[in-house]
């Protein structure tokens, strides 16, 4: 459950929510911000980066090297991502992040480096899988540290902060594509794609030996280092223990099976599915710039198709902070999930009704706009993190889990909704992904619902353990809430 405040706050712990912490519990949290946050934030953006390349390279020059296969190359990344990510997290409460995240960060910049020497297709599938499975290991994995270290009024603004990096890297890798392609389209006899991915494997591997340096365990494995002192760890367990956020304990058949026994695995999943599978309509706007040029008439040259698309990203930057703040000021995060999801569903309307070619302000206006919803993973993960903070295993499971199947979900669906012979128009796409946003403001109201329901059965448990609280069980429990033998509720009482 999310932490309660326990006094007034002041004006300033909203703007930021260490300024009303004692000293050393501020000192602690700067330390674990500048470590965790600052790799994180760099080990994303090089992940993006790498994902959003093979886009930018598609239209500077692999599509005429390779072909017409981008949605394929981008589902073999997908499989890779997909087989890597629950194994991982259940690997990552037993082997120190510290070790296993910036390892696996290495291999997939030089697999990404590979890329580069890729003479055929099927070449270039199969590492864009190893690609994809090297790079499963990061993001449920940071989410679940994440949820490991901070508290209800702290843990949005640092998932969500981490989070802007994947608009930051497709932002940053419109410029680099651009620069690629004018300055070394040529250079040693390589292309200016290859040249990308060739760089972008020279940015990564630096963050990953940094990894190694700065990134924190768990707070029950950490060590004394020269960035933190037993005291501070000691802080770090203390607030979990606070909250109700268990540690690392045995994997037993038992806690295995409970892990679908409770709604948690069946709502927070699809939840997390429906938000990320209502990113098509983003893809769009780089394909209707294309399309403006004919044989023999450039209107939008290669260096502009590739960066006008820019202001979704950093539209997306923006509201994903506005979502991180106003759902940590409120200690909710359902409200920024409903009014994002119901922004979007609109976004994704206008462009499945108005023309392409005739309304073309309109139409740049409402493509800027198609990731407004983009930080709602670090809401989601961050509410999965809360609500299953009672088991550390069953909370690393959930939160893999909602990212696993939201790509097996993406490894087909865009295919089927956005395929790329129907670029730009898309239409069932828009309207297919307006339904998802609706599908989404459903399904966040139904864990809402169910959240609160198991806050009512806990409050009435504890009472009925109180022996001060004379209660007929029978008639006052059983009548009222209909308890059943819930384990999640009884051990959150625990």
């Amino acid at each position: 459950m999310m932490s309660k405040p326990t006094a007034r706050r002041s004006w300033k712990s909203y703007v930021w929510d260490t300024w009303d912490k004692p000293p050393e519990e501020r000192k602690f949290l700067a330390k674990l911000d500048a470590c965790l946050l600052t790799y994180a934030a760099l080990s994303y953006f090089s992940k993006y980066l790498d994902q959003q390349n093979v886009t930018n390279a598609y239209v500077s020059g692999m599509k005429t090297d390779h072909g017409n296969e981008l949605n394929y190359i981008t589902t073999a990344w997908t499989c890779g991502y997909v087989i890597g990510q629950i194994p991982s997290n259940m690997l990552i409460t037993r082997i120190r992040p510290s070790i296993w995240i910036p390892l696996m960060e290495l291999i997939w910049s030089g697999l990404t480096m590979v890329l580069a020497a890729s003479n055929n297709f099927s070449t270039l599938v199969a590492i864009r899988f190893f690609v994809g499975l090297a790079e499963s290991t990061f993001y449920p994995a940071i989410q679940y540290v994440i949820g490991s270290w901070y508290k209800g009024d702290e843990l949005a603004k640092r998932a969500c902060i981490f989070h802007t990096a994947s608009a930051i890297g497709p932002m940053f890798s419109g410029f680099l594509q651009a620069g690629a392609y004018k300055g070394l389209n040529g250079t040693h006899g390589l292309a200016g794609w290859r040249w990308l991915f060739i760089i972008d494997g020279i940015i990564t591997i630096p963050i990953a030996l940094l990894g190694f340096l700065i990134m924190p365990d768990l707070p029950t494995t950490t060590r004394p280092s020269m960035f933190y002192t037993q005291e501070q760890i000691d802080i770090g367990k203390r607030r979990m223990e606070e909250v109700g956020r268990k540690p690392p304990s045995a994997f037993t058949r038992k806690k295995v099976i409970g892990f679908f026994k409770t709604w948690h695995v069946w709502l927070l999943t699809p939840l997390y599915i429906l938000f990320n599978n209502a990113s098509g309509p983003a893809t769009s706007m780089i394909f209707w710039l294309q399309s403006f040029n004919t044989p023999g008439n450039t209107k939008y040259t290669i260096s502009q198709i590739n960066t006008y698309p820019i202001g979704i990203q950093a539209i997306q930057v923006i509201t994903t902070l506005m979502w991180a703040w106003m759902s940590d000021a409120l200690q909710m995060r359902w409200p920024p999930m409903l009014l994002a999801g119901t922004w979007h569903m609109i976004v994704c309307i206008l462009l499945a009704t108005t023309p392409l070619y005739t309304h073309i302000t309109r139409c740049l206006i409402s493509m800027f706009q198609t990731s407004v919803h983009g930080g709602l993973s670090g809401l989601i993960l961050s509410w999965a993190n809360e609500l299953t903070g009672y088991d550390n295993e069953k909370r690393s499971f959930v939160v893999a889990s909602c990212n696993t199947f939201a790509y097996v979900m993406q490894a087909w669906l865009p295919i089927v909704i956005f395929p790329q012979v129907e670029q730009p128009r898309v239409h069932k796409g828009n309207i297919t992904t307006a339904c998802l946003d609706a599908g989404l403001i459903i399904t966040c109201l139904t864990v809402l619902f169910m959240s609160k329901r198991d806050e009512r059965r806990a409050k009435v448990l504890q009472l009925a353990s109180d022996p001060s609280v004379d209660l007929d069980l029978e008639e006052d429990i059983d009548a009222k809430v209909k308890i059943s033998d819930d384990v999640s509720i009884r051990e959150r009482v625990d």
